[in-house]
């Protein structure tokens, strides 16, 4: 049986300022977004999506090329009908194609996609709301995106490939990784699913790009998620006048620079960007693009145009512009009918800084909702909190604090000195009066010794708390074992594990447990426990 608590974020120490305060409604940040998280804001989103005139044909002309040979499920099937439709509106996710999905939450994050969509057609049965999860398969961070985390060991990816990850070919050393990580899958009863799977859809010669689009289709299919692509010719084409901006005037630049010179700053800029924001993507090859004195050039490649030659290379290859962090999500929601954006928190963090880029682009600028977190408790984790008599939001502190208030609650021994500490203030206010009396000068003396006096006390309580400690050990080595399972590498479980030994052992009920449990526009952190 699994049992769910809710926790304020800002309660469990592992998120920004950033993230609490816009959460909390700070008004330091108002000014930075358009669309506080409720489900008044979304009606006023839907109503600005309205009039823009976004090119629903060539959205699902895209998608249904996509999808062309994959056999769509019934949801995905009225979904991709249904956004043909002006009373339609996306609820959108974005990430890398990691390898094997990546982290936990990327799980999190597109069944809360899946889990808002479903609310919020509950809540206005006139419209329609679609879950997309749209893939940042140019991105080419390999180190990033290459390698993933199974109890704590982890798998990477060797390869020499270069460029856009979403373009690199499944290789025979991916392929071996496959063979490695399934001893760990195996053992456990949909183990031989989940195998299965993962050679079904990591073909050799096969894109990442596609490979993860298949991966993501078999888990998500049934919830109707439908999978973007925006590596796509037709897509980059209704983007070419935003690219066209940027690349004559470099307008994202200058939109940002003067968001970032008024945000607070006690705020860490996420994303600052480029004086062109813009990359030039073909074949293996992912680089910036610069302007220089007499024209542009694309760095480390030695191509260059003039002006006449980059606008007929824009039109006639459109797909060979890649936006960064700066232009992507203007991109996104160009082409996507969409009316709120779920991320995480450096991702909200970035967001916050790209306000104006979307009016200089006139592309309507979604409602920003921190994705849903989890903390993943087994049995015998659950067991051993009881044992130490630890409730859910203790187990968030660092281990040395906890430690020391378990030796503190449960030992019989006394390990402060805080009568002691009284006693000795009284001690010392009499030889203040007596000092006093022969030297005004020497009360501050006197104050002087007593105060070296509670340093040296207080070291010593540290020193019986560390003696004491010692017949503790059991504890101590049980304590130290829980935060291993539950924060691996002294982070949330959810940045460093990856999905597929819970799949592995589960099957789709744990997919379908995170569904059950995703909260929709209530952004608190979930716990689930199985007792």
């Amino acid at each position: 049986m699994m049992v769910s608590s809710h926790l304020p974020y800002s309660s469990t120490g592992y998120f920004s300022t950033i993230v609490s305060d816009y959460i909390s409604g700070n008004p330091e940040l108002i000014p930075f977004y358009k669309h506080p998280v409720s489900f008044e804001s979304i009606k006023t989103a839907i109503e600005q999506r309205r009039h823009f005139n976004t090119d629903r044909r060539l959205l699902v002309e895209a998608l249904q090329q996509q999808y062309n040979d994959i056999v769509l499920s019934e949801k995905q099937q009225l979904f991709l009908q249904q956004l043909a439709n002006e009373n339609t509106f996306t609820i959108c996710t974005a990430h890398q194609p990691n390898i094997f999905t990546g982290h936990l939450y990327f799980i999190y994050k597109i069944l809360h996609t899946v889990k808002l969509a479903a609310s919020l057609k509950e809540q206005s049965p006139e419209n329609n709301f679609v879950p997309v999860y749209y893939m940042g398969s140019e991105d080419a961070d390999l180190d990033e995106l290459g390698h993933i985390y199974l109890d704590g060991i982890k798998y990477e990816w060797k390869t020499a490939q270069k460029g856009a990850v979403g373009r690199m070919k499944v290789d025979k050393a991916l392929l071996q990784l496959i063979d490695q990580v399934s001893g760990q899958l195996l053992v456990h009863d949909f183990g031989e699913e989940l195998v299965n799977m993962l050679k079904q859809c990591y073909q050799p010669g096969a894109s990442i790009e596609q490979a993860t689009f298949k991966l993501v289709n078999e888990l998500f299919a049934e919830y109707g998620l439908l999978v973007l692509l925006p590596d796509s010719r037709i897509l980059k084409q209704a983007f070419a006048a935003v690219i066209k901006k940027e690349l004559l005037e470099q307008f994202s630049h200058t939109a940002v620079a003067e968001t970032v010179a008024s945000f607070p700053a006690k705020y860490k800029v996420q994303a600052s960007g480029r004086a062109l924001n813009l990359f030039y993507l073909k074949d293996d090859s992912r680089e910036r693009i610069e302007q220089v004195n007499d024209g542009w050039e694309v760095l480390n490649t030695g191509i260059r145009f003039n002006k006449e030659a980059l606008l007929q290379e824009l039109e006639t290859y459109p797909e060979r512009f890649s936006p960064n962090v700066i232009l992507r999500p203007v991109f996104q929601e160009m082409i996507l009918p969409n009316i709120a954006f779920i991320g995480g928190g450096g991702e909200i963090a970035y967001w916050l800084e790209l306000k104006k880029v979307f009016e200089a682009a006139a592309v309507p600028y979604p409602m920003l909702v921190v994705r849903n977190s989890f903390l993943l408790i087994d049995a015998k984790s659950e067991s051993l909190m009881r044992k130490l008599q630890l409730p859910v939001e203790a187990v968030f502190r660092p281990e040395f604090e906890l430690m020391n208030e378990l030796v503190k609650r449960d030992s019989s021994r006394q390990l402060n000195l805080e009568k002691e500490k009284k006693q000795l203030a009284e001690v010392y206010s009499l030889f203040k009066k007596v000092a006093a009396s022969v030297d005004v000068t020497l009360a501050m003396h006197t104050g002087n010794l007593h105060k070296k006096s509670l340093q040296k006390i207080e070291a010593l309580e540290k020193k019986i708390l560390r003696a004491e400690k010692k017949n503790f050990e059991a504890a101590q080595r049980q304590l130290h074992q829980l935060k291993k399972q539950l924060f691996p590498n002294a982070n949330l479980q959810e940045r460093v594990e990856n999905f597929m030994l819970y799949y592995a052992k589960s099957g789709r009920g744990f997919m379908q447990a995170i569904y059950e449990n995703s909260l929709s526009l209530e952004q608190e952190f979930m716990v689930l426990e199985e007792k």
